[in-house]
């Protein structure tokens, strides 16, 4: 039987009352409580436990033949069991019932078959045979199906692409719940059956092989999964069963059938005893796979193990859902990987989505509510959307688990760039603040001022307030979209808010809120007719489905008749206002402009002309004016009826406009009097307004390019002409010249105005050439905007998509322009503006510009640089590389001729430049495939350059720039497996015998460059070896087996092209390897290689061309004498494994002493199996888990590994200039020493 006789059951199922938690000693380990109240019941005398697989009863010889099930429909026979779930063609049913008609004929051989069937599942092409299946144990049948494993490639079923493979893992699982569900009522019990499947899965899921592990752990948690449902199926009838026996025993005697009370008595026995069962096999389980593999090297695997368990607990939760197995869940939140810490989420959330099981979650959630909010600000964006959206759950079931400050930490992400987690907070917001209503809001009005809606409105304008990120108004409103947008789309309480006098005792609005809610339903209407994100939210704009654009027209359409009648009135509340009217003139835009006819609202048209009029008369503020400029040019449509009636009012206006300014400038600009400030502000009015106009509307009839250039010119002769009437000047004279291109462009002029235009446009040039030496330096700057704009139009590139007529045009700078545009950079961009003494910054060396551009200029240049940066490396990846490495060796030349050849490596400015080389190689990202050529190259120059230069000290010392494999080192994370050892064996073509002997301080940086080569080397295979559990069903080997004997082959065609392509790269002259370079040997496993790994002769072997050949004289007798120590060291290391071994075998042999088997308590978890055997992969997954009680030890909320994993501040730039600082250094030192070249 499964569990040893004398031990308590695992999985006591409770009844009645025994459900409800009692105290926090209900946190004790499973088997530690269980056993506690455990009824102490043993199992059934000759059964069998699953790691005593039975003998009895073996294969017959008619069977040998037989490797696995066949499946005898659709002329499907001879298909493997594993074939015919790979194919789906055949329905799982049809499947599990042909083999449950072969073990009815013969188990043995369809037991057989299932084994096959899991072991083939797992990739290995190995099969178990008859003779194995009667003769060997368990541990050595999956040692030698280890043995057998095909060592082509690192992938499995489960791992490979394809929608074949896709498929393939849901059909496994259903096999599995079919498999169970089709023999739940019989063969189940037969204590033969689920022994055997089980013995064999919980060994397989100690396996060193990833490939077995994962299948296994699937399988057995797939194969839990259906156990619980059969348990949970015999709870029911149990409970039917003793309601039907009470009811008939309640019965008088007189009509009482003791027949029936006897049927029914033993039909509750049977289904106690298999419930019995059940327990024993969940058990089995539960500890001897679960306990172990939920903290398994692997994510998938971890990931498998809590989805499951929560599963678990949702299907049967009066047996499961208690702390002693939410323990799990809550420790495993804190796990480095997001998958897993994604798993954990979404099985909480099925549990706290059923309010009836909430009572059972208070403890946890008290004891683990602050990691959940903690995790809303987790660096995997999926698992914070999930974190938020569970902690809505948990404030749906109860207001009183989260505190103000829990609260406070969700609210700020309505803000997020990142849309789903904005949309999350903003659902977690709208269930905190507005979905909540008391009795009194019952019989409130459905629109206006005193409506339900009017006070959440308010509440949404104080929370935008007090989260003061006023510019993020439309970033609120997307958030909440999803869920308020019926909210936010009440426009007439909007309105009556703004207008209406407040009710006697209501409080008013301030000035602050009212602008704060002009935004947000500014930023509402925008939504609600554009239909996409706002900016920094979005890839790009969606296809709208036919609901979508149905609503969206429905809204503008009802936007246009409401704010038609209101935004007149609105103006004319708020018209002294900058702001406000700012952002109401922009609602015109979103109109439907057929709407003013149809509705004949053309009455409200005339007012919001006139009083668009009176906001340009009484302010000149920029931003307002553009706002009544654009509104202008949206409702001067052609194609609509109300375009004569706008067109009309905006002609009189710039009439008046232009009229005024001629007036003004020529008693401005009289000779011999002297201009007032009066006179100065009405000139510098008119013309603001006139250059916001003409930024959206062609003013060319008004000839405004002669009254501007005049006045321009004055200012340069007499040199007293206000800034900002000049800076106004050379904007609406710019405008001028590119309305005239426009319609040159289109062709509707004659040849006599582009000769206009080319005069135009070279004056205008010159004018402002001529301003780049004012002393003003708003002015100065404005010109040089103005020219570089100049440039980029009347460039060469004009004349492209067929617009040859326009070649005339084409200015190209003189060099006295281009001399004058870099003086100006040099004088007002790099520069130290703290420091009035700028020769120092600009004589420094390239370093100290780089330094200075990204700390002083980051937030203006960044962009730029990093999008240049990007462009230059999606050109050409290897230049951009060759690029890096050659600024880096630039400096090191310089650090050179400063410092002397015996500098000191811990000197700033190596240190500068090996920080440097740092942050070039992050640029590089994460995807090493895509960079992998670029990287080789580097590393090829590097390695030249290092050893390029002979030492001046002579012979015997090292070259004179080998401490630039130390900056190299910095790229060495970024190769290949595979590239690291080309690498290297390129770097020992430079080296001679003397230098690998080498150990003085001057030689460290080729020590470490070295080193940076060959570690790491096995990160993939560490992650899937096993190190020595103490379960009798893990697959050891008595005694270490030499690297020699591995499996591990190559093709003879793949073998020769790897020493075909070593030949092409490294022109070896002899194919002997140095004792000293030789790698230590690995014991690894093949099927658990990187599937994307790519074969020897795919590596970028060719970027490596032979420049010189370095001698290497090898010493025979002093190579035998290293070998030799190197074996010595390797045999001491071996020898202290054997004794770690001999210790754990101890433990294990103790403990069966004990009488312990998998049903054994957990007291003392075992730490160093297989996911611990990688410390590099997953080192303190559980932090703050106390290992020797299993009970729940919560961590700190906010320790340093949790914090290593909070998003940083969505809106903090010197977090985001952290992540990206190499990309602006490596593009501005690439600028640097171009310019250096250049002059």
């Amino acid at each position: 039987m499964i569990a040893a006789q004398e031990l308590h059951t695992e999985f006591q199922f409770p009844q009645e009352a025994d459900t409800q938690l009692s105290s926090d000693t209900d946190l004790e380990e499973p088997d530690v409580k269980n056993a506690k109240l455990g009824k102490g019941k043993g199992g059934k005398k000759g059964k069998k436990a699953p790691g005593e697989k039975g003998k009895c009863g073996a294969a017959k010889g008619a069977g040998l033949g037989r490797v696995n099930g066949h499946h005898r429909e659709n002329g499907m026979e001879n298909m493997t069991l594993f074939e015919v779930v790979k194919m789906g063609k055949s329905a799982t049913q049809s499947v599990v019932d042909d083999w449950i008609e072969s073990y009815k004929n013969d188990r043995d051989i369809a037991l057989l078959d299932l084994i096959n069937f899991f072991i083939q599942c797992s990739g290995c092409k190995g099969a178990v045979s008859a003779e194995m299946f009667r003769h060997m144990q368990n541990s050595e049948i999956i040692r030698k199906m280890t043995e057998e494993f095909d060592e082509d490639s690192g992938d499995y079923p489960l791992t490979m692409a394809g929608p074949l493979w896709k498929k393939f893992k849901s059909s496994f699982c259903e096999f599995i719940g079919v498999l169970v569900r089709q023999c739940q009522y019989s063969i189940i019990y037969d204590e033969y059956m689920m022994d055997t499947v089980i013995s064999l899965l919980t060994g397989l899921s100690d396996s060193q092989v990833r490939a077995f592990r994962h299948t296994s752990t699937l399988a057995a948690m797939k194969l839990m999964t259906a156990l619980v449902n059969v348990a949970l199926n015999l709870s029911i009838n149990m409970d039917n069963t003793q309601r039907q026996y009470e009811a008939e025993r309640n019965k008088v005697m007189a009509k009482r059938a003791n027949d029936r009370l006897e049927l029914l008595l033993q039909k509750r026995k049977e289904l106690q005893e298999n419930q019995d069962e059940i327990e024993n096999m969940m058990n089995a389980i539960f500890k001897g796979v679960f306990v172990h593999r939920y903290r398994d090297a692997i994510a998938e695997i971890r990931a498998i193990c809590i989805e499951e368990i929560g599963v678990w607990m949702k299907m049967y939760s009066d047996a499961f859902l208690n702390d002693s197995y939410l323990k799990y869940v809550g420790w495993t939140m804190h796990d480095k990987q997001g998958e897993v810490r994604l798993k954990c989420l979404t099985a909480l959330q099925g549990l706290y989505y059923n309010r009836e099981l909430n009572t059972r979650l208070e403890l946890f959630t008290s004891r683990f509510k602050d990691r959940i909010v903690s995790m809303t600000l987790d660096k995997e964006y999926d698992v914070a959307v999930q974190a938020i959206k569970l902690l809505t759950l948990v404030l749906h079931s109860s207001d009183e688990v989260l505190t103000a400050e829990d609260c406070e930490s969700v609210y700020h992400l309505v803000y997020s760039a990142h849309r789903p987690v904005a949309v999350a907070a903003g659902e977690f917001l709208y269930k905190k603040l507005f979905s909540h209503r008391g009795p009194e809001e019952e019989g409130m009005p459905r629109r206006g001022r005193q409506s339900l809606n009017g006070n959440l409105i308010k509440t949404t304008v104080f929370f935008f307030l007090e989260s003061e990120l006023h510019e993020h108004g439309a970033y609120l409103v997307d958030s909440l979209w999803e869920c308020a947008s019926e909210l936010l789309k009440d426009w007439e309480s909007t309105i009556s808010l703004l207008l209406d006098e407040p009710m006697p005792g209501e409080e008013a609005l301030t000035d602050r809120q009212e602008t704060a809610l002009i935004e947000v339903m500014l930023c509402a209407v925008r939504q609600a007719c554009e239909c996409h994100p706002p900016v920094g939210r979005g890839t790009g704009k969606r296809v709208l489905t036919a609901k979508e654009k149905k609503t969206q027209l429905d809204d503008r359409t009802r936007i246009t008749e409401i704010f038609a009648v209101a935004l007149p009135l609105l103006l004319a509340k708020y018209s002294v206002d900058a702001e406000k009217v700012t952002n109401l003139l922009q609602l015109p835009q979103f109109f439907d402009l057929e709407i003013y006819t149809t509705g004949r609202l053309e009455k409200h048209l005339e007012s919001l002309l006139r009083q668009i009029r009176e906001v340009v008369e009484k302010h000149t503020e920029t931003d307002v004016l553009e706002a009544c400029s654009m509104t202008y040019h949206a409702l001067c449509n052609e194609e609509f009826t109300i375009f004569n009636r706008v067109d009309i009012a905006r002609s009189q206006l710039l009439d008046e406009l232009v009229d005024k300014f001629n007036r003004l400038l020529e008693d401005f600009l009289q000779e011999g009097e002297e201009p007032d400030e009066d006179d100065a502000y009405q000139v510098l009015s008119t013309l603001k307004r006139i250059t916001a106009f003409h930024n959206a509307h062609d003013l060319s009839k008004w000839d405004l390019f002669t009254s501007n250039y005049k006045l321009l010119n004055t200012g340069l002769q007499n040199g007293d002409m206000p800034e900002q009437i000049v800076i106004h000047a050379m904007q609406c004279t710019h405008y001028v010249i590119l309305w005239n291109l426009a319609k040159v462009s289109e062709g509707s002029s004659n040849k006599g105005d582009m000769v206009t235009l080319r005069k135009q446009m070279r004056a205008f040039c010159l004018m402002c050439q001529r301003y780049l030496t004012s002393v003003n330096t708003t002015v100065k700057e404005q010109a040089f905007t103005i020219l570089c704009d100049a440039l980029m139009i009347f460039s060469h590139q004009m004349v492209s998509s067929g617009r040859e007529q326009l070649e005339p045009l084409i200015y190209t700078p003189d060099s006295s322009l281009q001399a004058e545009l870099l003086n100006f950079i040099l004088d007002h961009v790099f520069i130290d503006q703290d420091d009035d003494n700028n020769s120092t910054g600009q004589t420094a060396h390239p370093a100290a510009i780089c330094v200075c551009v990204v700390k002083m200029y980051y937030n203006d240049y960044g962009d730029i640089i990093k999008e240049t940066m990007s462009k230059t490396r999606q050109i050409d990846k290897i230049q951009c590389a060759k690029t890096l490495i050659l600024s880096l060796q630039q400096l090191f030349n310089e650090m050179l001729s400063d410092l002397g050849c015996n500098f000191d490596r811990s000197s700033s400015s190596f240190c500068g430049i090996k920080e440097l080389a740092r942050r070039f190689s992050l640029t590089f990202g994460l995807d090493q495939l895509k960079t992998r050529e670029a990287i080789a190259m580097l590393h090829k120059d590097g390695i030249e350059f290092a050893f390029k230069e002979p030492s001046p000290q002579g012979e015997g010392n090292p070259p004179l720039n080998l401490a630039f494999l130390d900056i190299l080192s910095e790229f060495s994370s970024k190769l290949l497996r595979q590239d690291k050892k080309t690498v290297h064996l390129y770097l020992e073509r430079f080296m001679t015998f003397q230098m690998a002997l080498q150990r003085e301080d001057c030689w460290l940086p080729l020590i470490s460059y070295r080193n940076s080569l060959q570690a790491g080397g096995d990160d993939d295979t560490m992650s899937v070896m096993s190190g020595y559990s103490s379960r009798g069903s893990s697959i050891r080997s008595k005694k270490a087996k030499p690297a020699s004997t591995g499996k591990r082959k190559l093709p003879e065609e793949e073998s020769s092209s790897c020493s075909t392509d070593a030949q092409v790269w490294m022109n070896r002259e002899q194919n002997v390897q140095t004792p000293v370079m030789m790698p230590s040997p690995h014991l690894t496993s093949t099927v658990l290689r990187d599937p994307k790994k790519m074969r020897p002769e795919e590596s970028y072997m060719g970027v490596y061309q032979h420049h010189h050949q370095t001698p290497m004289d090898y010493n025979t007798q002093v190579t035998w004498m290293l070998a030799q120590r190197q074996q010595a060291e390797a045999r001491q290391q071996q020898e202290r494994a054997n004794m770690q071994y001999a210790k754990m075998r101890s433990h294990m042999q103790h403990a069966i002493r004990r009488g312990s088997g998998l049903m054994e308590d957990d007291e003392e978890p075992i730490v160093e199996d297989v996911m611990m055997s990688s410390e590099d992969r997953l080192e303190d997954l559980n932090e703050g888990m106390d290992f020797d009680t299993m009970d729940i030890d919560l961590p700190p909320s906010k320790n340093r590994r949790e914090r290593s994993e909070l998003k940083p501040d969505y809106f903090d730039p010197s977090s985001i200039m952290d992540d990206s600082v190499g990309i602006y250094l490596s593009i501005v030192m690439s600028t640097v020493l171009n310019i250096e070249k250049t002059i």
